[in-house]
């Protein structure tokens, strides 16, 4: 009788079980259709700006235009135009179209130099965030900007970081179980530790997807921990980075009423089919809600992250399951049956983590010279210096199998696992930071409308003040622009200009400048600093037949 009750329990527990598994799949189809119609764009950087940085206009504008490389999204109160008296000169809320922003600014708001900041969203979800300055009749001290700061705070970036190991941990730990279990899981053993486990990884999983949500928000518009408001919040959920969580929590929903079954038993062909589609939509929305969906060939991109996350999965998954459960409970003849069949596995999906990784890194990398010159390509490296370890501690555990020492004598096969696992808890954290880095296509792109590369200075003296602007600051030919104020800060007119720049430590004497008066205040001049080092630039500025002072400044040429 209870044998006939326990069987017929089982299609119901099964109808509820794929009922469920519809609920879910419900609450992701409603996920995708409040996703916003976004087209596929890089990490956007600034290329242009309407007046163009650090450029002199006769008549202050009516607006400023920014031009960006691709389209952005707006964050509230991060674009401001600050006037020479340190007053805010933008009136009314930036419009965004595509990739131009417009900002509304008083056109009699004064003569001096304007700073423009801003910080808007990039289509792979990072905050871009920078400025620069232009002057209205002639440039003068530049304004700051007390009034917003654009800085990302540190707990947040690093918040940031933690919950994307924290998910990249869950999915593993969630995988490596419900693969083993449902393929390679001896019949008399028990089912409970690697149930136990799995349910870690679906936990793991929810509250790093709930965690990444929270952090978007102070993340991209800027603010401590718990700077979240429910418009900040809004804003999120209604983009596509916020959509793709939300699916992912959906289709987890979804496979969480399968896994039980499973958890406790065989399950049938069927149930494994939908488990496998459920998580292989899943695995797609991690790509979808970073930089794959914004490279230079998103579909490519998209597809690759997936097979690439899904191999990592699938492998150290498995290796916990062995490590952690296999080696120490099955005996010697289910293990000589196990491990042939995994070896194959783990080799299949090593070859899934090659193959995507390296197409991964020729799109987001680009060049030869930014895997070296950039954060994202000096992360590639170190991510591929520790594979490469891993490899070896992987071919050793294959070496053992195939002489089939593992059967009779799996510690030397055990220590192998966790080895490899050490290891790749290591490659987890330096994904978790590459994910967050920009990529090297970008990071490396010469954006014009920035001050990278700028030196800025102003000295003074008894008789003027001298504005000092060198580009790009760097070995080899520089660009060199004087202003002279008054010490009430007015254009002050000049006689005569003289500049020098020496290097003393690589015995450098002093060079002659030449300098092109442009206007009464304004001369430009060329000079080529052929090493890096302390430069010291000396400027002896006449001012009438009689009165003349020197000043000097140090800048440091890398």
């Amino acid at each position: 009788m209870a044998g006939m009750t326990a069987a017929n329990l089982r299609p119901p527990r099964r109808r509820l079980a794929r009922v469920g598994a519809l609920a879910g799949l419900l609450v992701t189809a409603v996920a995708l259709l409040l996703a916003p119609a976004t087209p596929a764009s890089a990490h956007a950087v600034l290329v242009s700006s309407s007046p163009a940085a650090s450029a002199v206009v006769p008549d202050g504008p009516a607006e400023v235009v920014l031009t960006f490389s691709e389209p952005v999204r707006k964050v509230a109160g991060k674009i401001r135009v600050i006037a020479p008296d340190g007053a805010r000169a933008d009136r009314g809320e930036p419009t965004f179209e595509s990739t131009v922003v417009t900002v509304p600014v008083d056109p009699s708001a004064g003569r001096g130099t304007y700073l423009v900041s801003y910080r808007v969203i990039s289509a792979d979800s990072h905050p871009v965030s920078g400025a620069f300055t232009y002057s209205v009749g002639a440039p003068s001290t530049p304004p700051t900007d007390t009034g917003s700061d654009n800085r990302a705070d540190p707990v947040v970036e690093n918040g940031v970081k933690v919950a994307k190991y924290l998910g990249y941990a869950g999915l593993l730990l969630l995988v490596g179980p419900a693969l083993v279990l449902g393929a390679l899981w001896p019949r008399r053993l028990s089912r409970r530790g690697p149930a136990r486990l799995a349910w870690t990884g679906l936990g793991l999983l929810v509250f790093a997807t709930l965690a990444e949500l929270w952090l978007q928000v102070p993340y991209t518009a800027g603010g401590g921990l718990f700077d979240v408001t429910g418009a900040g919040l809004g804003d999120v959920l209604g983009s596509t980075y916020g959509a793709t969580h939300l699916v992912r929590l959906g289709l987890l929903a979804a496979a969480a009423f399968l896994l039980r079954p499973l958890f406790a038993g065989p399950v049938g062909r069927t149930d494994g089919v939908i488990l496998a589609i459920l998580g292989g939509a899943a695995l797609f929305t991690w790509p979808l809600a970073g930089h794959p969906a914004a490279s230079p060939a998103p579909a490519v991109s998209v597809v690759v992250d997936a097979v690439h996350l899904g191999s990592m999965a699938v492998w150290l998954g498995g290796l916990v399951m062995l490590g952690g459960f296999l080696l120490r409970r099955a005996d010697e003849r289910e293990l000589g049956a196990i491990l042939p069949i995994w070896s194959r596995w783990a080799a299949l999906a090593v070859a899934a983590l090659l193959l995507a990784g390296t197409v991964q890194a020729l799109i987001e990398v680009a060049t030869p010279t930014a895997l070296v010159d950039t954060t994202y390509g000096r992360l590639v490296l170190a991510k591929i210096v520790l594979f490469v370890l891993v490899l070896g501690v992987a071919a050793y555990s294959r070496a053992l199998v195939r002489r089939r020492t593992a059967a009779g004598r799996p510690t030397p096969v055990r220590r192998a696992v966790w080895a490899e696992l050490a290891i790749t808890a290591v490659v987890l954290a330096v994904s978790a930071t590459l994910v967050q880095t920009p990529p090297a296509r970008t990071a490396g792109a010469d954006v014009a409308g920035t001050q990278v590369g700028l030196f800025t200075t102003t000295l003074s003296s008894p008789l003027y003040s001298l504005q000092v602007e060198m580009a790009p600051a760097a070995r080899g030919n520089n660009s060199l622009h004087l202003y002279a104020y008054t010490l009430d800060n007015r254009p002050q007119p000049v006689e005569e200009w003289k500049a020098t720049a020496a290097l003393p430590a690589a015995g450098i004497e002093p060079i002659e400048i030449l300098l092109l008066p442009l206007t009464d205040n304004h001369a430009t001049g060329e000079i080529n600093l052929p090493a890096a080092g302390e430069w010291q630039l000396r400027f002896t500025v006449r001012t009438t037949d009689i009165d003349q002072a020197t000043v000097s400044a140090t800048v440091s040429i890398r």
